[in-house]
């Protein structure tokens, strides 16, 4: 590359970086005070470039950015009042489910306000020209964004580190109960924060309409990028945050100009995965210890009662009875039950006993599918073969990733997780000779004796329960018990002789393997795969399962996994817009049941 053509690749990457920490600095400082994940961040970029693009025409270009941020923020406020503040004592993930919620309602009602098209917005006035630098036209807008960053950075550090409301959002991040004993008012500190994270969400969406168009895509991959930039720079760093998106916003930049365009989805990830293997708390981040949330301890896993494995094997029966009954879409809907049922209990089992939160289960899911999908379209295996080896692929995988896994907890768990599923998703995406890539592979069908709808469902019905029984049976085993302590008390655990890590691992691999065959059952019942198996909302819908029915309930993540499998199919034939309907009933579940419909039950019928 010429200096010229390095220079212009620079002042892109400056451009990309000034967006991307515009949507991170949100996301860091609400997470720095209120420690919540925010999944819905990127749809509040989504809105921000909606708004913007719907009042450019009305108020000008230059008028409608601040609306549109200030209206974002003013959503943000309000959701924060009415749905966050209720769940600040439960348990951090359902703060996670809750904004998964939030994500599908935001984006049925953009579908609903502006429809399904792309839409292009106003060029910037003044700035809609280009400049000669080097010899080399650049657009003058971007210019107006690389100079737009270090502002945001500067007005954020007056406000946090000069201002007596920046003191009291950094003594809130902090400690914030010694903040509240000093008579801090935190709800409308959170409020504040909350909606100044949603109002620089919103800004960075506006801002980006006149460089492309505002589509109801952009929200998962606009927060997988925020998820980066705020791991690699440090949680609640703000300018960690400026860091990490000037290092990602070079290394997507350079890679595009050098011809390496495949690995710009790749990069950034192995990039975050590397520094929180190496560096878990970010490049300006602070060690802190992990600390439980205000939420109640969780119990723990009661033994099935004698009436509830009656109840169990009442409903095996049942469904082995079922296809005399109901057949055509009815098996095939339950034979998509019967799988994340399975898919659920394998991630059920790292969560629950385990203690290991993962965001990115789909990985293995997605690894067992494809395995057994390569091995019949590439080397033209036996269905039965391809069965067995898929599953032994996803182990070999969450046996690789899970070794760097365990080494940390909590949110940096999570997130290392996430890396590593979208490492596996760029590389199904975008190796067209092997996976295919987007268009995925096609003809995955059964053998002829279980191309049947029933026959195929008796064989899905039997891996199935055999899978969940093994798991749920090990639950119970010295090995299950070992792992709940080391859950409970790594330090006790560690102290009596039980090797916490290597266990942890085993735990990994293991599940791993069970989401696997899930995978396999799944390739072989579709007849075709595609990315979307790994995919970030394929692990949100295990962790909607997992949460659904209840974290602390052996039988949780199956009712979990047949409510959710139901809403999604019952909805989305007869309601336009389903998302949003199975995002208010998540939000109402949440809400109500905090401790999961078969955890609500349990409680119930236990007094």
């Amino acid at each position: 590359m010429s200096y010229a053509s390095v220079l212009i690749q620079f002042l892109n990457g400056l451009a990309s970086a000034s967006s991307l920490f515009l949507i991170a600095a949100g996301l860091s400082l609400i997470f720095g005070v209120t420690r919540v994940v925010n999944f819905a961040h990127g749809s509040l970029f989504m809105l921000g470039m909606y708004l913007a693009v719907a009042l450019a025409p009305g108020v000008g270009f230059w008028l409608a950015v601040p609306l549109a941020a200030l209206a974002v923020g003013a959503f943000g406020a309000v959701a924060e009042s009415l749905l966050l503040r209720r769940l600040y004592r439960a348990p951090e993930l359902l703060q996670l489910l809750a904004t998964f919620a939030l994500v599908l309602v935001i984006k049925d009602f953009a579908l609903w306000a502006w429809g399904p098209e792309d839409i292009l917005g106003p060029r910037a006035p003044g700035l809609a020209g280009a400049v000669t630098i080097a010899g080399q036209r650049f657009p003058a807008y971007d210019l107006f964004l690389i100079a737009l960053g270090p502002a945001v950075l500067g007005t954020l550090w007056f406000l946090l580190k000069r201002t007596r409301w920046g003191m009291l959002v950094r003594a809130a991040t902090q400690d914030r109960d010694m903040a509240s004993a000093l008579g801090v008012n935190q709800k409308g500190l959170f409020t504040a924060v909350f909606g100044l994270g949603a109002l620089l969400a919103g800004l960075g969406g506006a801002l980006q309409i006149p460089r492309e168009p505002a589509t109801l895509g952009v929200d998962l991959q606009v927060i997988s990028d925020a998820f980066v930039v705020v791991v690699v720079g440090g949680l609640g760093s703000i300018p960690g945050a400026f860091l990490a998106a000037l290092l990602i916003g070079e290394i997507k930049s350079f890679c595009i100009g050098l011809g390496f365009s495949k690995l710009t989805l790749v990069a950034e990830f192995v990039v975050m995965a590397a520094v929180l293997v190496l560096r878990p708390w970010g490049l300006l981040g602070k060690v802190r210890a992990e600390v439980r949330g205000a939420g109640a301890l969780e119990p723990p896993l009661r033994l099935p009662s004698r009436g509830a494995l009656l109840g169990l094997a009442a409903l095996f029966a049942a469904l082995a009875l079922l296809p005399a009954l109901h057949a055509g879409y009815t098996l095939v809907l339950l034979t998509d039950v019967l799988l994340f049922a399975l898919f659920a209990v394998s991630l059920h089992f790292i969560m629950g006993p385990g203690g290991l939160h993962s965001f990115g289960h789909a990985a293995y899911f997605g690894l067992g599918a494809y395995g057994a999908g390569l091995l019949v379209h590439k080397a033209s295996a036996s269905m039965g073969a391809a069965l067995l080896a898929g599953p032994w692929l996803a182990a070999l995988g969450a046996a690789a990733f899970g070794w760097f896994c365990v080494r940390l907890s909590g949110v940096y768990l999570a997130m290392l997780t996430l890396a590593f599923a979208q490492i596996t998703w760029s590389i199904a995406f975008q190796w067209d000779a092997v996976t295919g890539g987007s268009n995925g592979i096609v003809g995955i069908w059964p053998s002829p004796w279980l191309s049947g709808k029933t026959a195929y469902y008796y064989l899905t019905l039997a891996a199935c329960a055999a899978g969940i029984a093994l798991l749920w049976r090990v639950c119970y085993s010295p090995f299950g018990y070992a792992l709940r302590a080391g859950r409970d008390s790594p330090l006790r655990a560690d102290a009596i002789g039980i090797d916490v890590r290597a266990l942890q691992w085993a735990a990994f691999t293991f599940a791993g393997f069970f989401a696997g065959l899930a995978g396999a059952l799944y390739a072989f019942s579709k007849g075709s795969i595609s990315p979307e198996t790994l995919s970030i909302p394929r692990s949100v819908d295990g962790l909607v399962m997992v949460l659904l029915g209840g974290i602390q309930t052996l039988t949780g993540p199956v009712w979990g996994a047949a409510l959710l499998t139901w809403l999604q199919d019952a909805v989305a034939r007869g309601v336009d817009y389903w998302r949003a309907v199975i995002g208010g009933v998540i939000l109402a579940l949440v809400l109500a049941f905090p401790q999961g419909a078969a955890g609500f039950l349990r409680e119930r019928f236990a007094r």
